[in-house]
């Protein structure tokens, strides 16, 4: 009989990867960088552990959507009051705050439970192409 093995917590090497998101497309960038917050790219892959790694986009404002979605695609958020929904549509967010684009759609293709906040608080977005994690040497991410 084969048994399985879990990875411990101290036995797990995290990585750090770096994206440019130029020209990109919002979707399939997206599906890509949560396989490697969750974990799902290594041979290590357990589902009910953070197994991932993090990762650093840059130049999130120049992130590209398909179709009619620049002026079409709305972002709902609602202050928990009466009359407190806010809707925003894509061209208008993305001149604003364009890395909550992209934390957004990354967010929903994680669990939505505790292990999915853990997950989701290795990725750090930035507008432009500086980022404050030189110290950790990320490697390039050529997809």
């Amino acid at each position: 009989m084969n048994k399985t093995t879990t990875p411990s917590i101290e036995t797990i090497k995290r990585e750090w990867f770096l994206v440019d998101a130029t020209d990109k497309t919002l979707g399939r960038l997206a599906t890509e960088i949560a396989v490697i917050l969750r974990g799902k790219n290594k041979p290590s892959f357990t589902p009910h552990l953070d197994t991932g790694d993090f990762v650093i986009v840059v130049n999130a404002e120049k992130i590209e959507v398909t179709g009619k979605k620049s002026s079409q695609k709305l972002y709902r958020r609602h202050s928990g009051r009466p009359g407190g929904m806010k809707i925003e549509k894509f061209e208008t967010l993305q001149e604003r705050i364009p890395e909550r684009i992209i934390e957004q759609a990354v967010k929903g293709m994680l669990p939505h439970n505790s292990l999915g906040r853990q997950q989701f608080r290795k990725l750090k977005v930035y507008k432009g192409p500086d980022h404050p994690h030189a110290a950790q040497d990320p490697v390039l991410l050529n997809k």
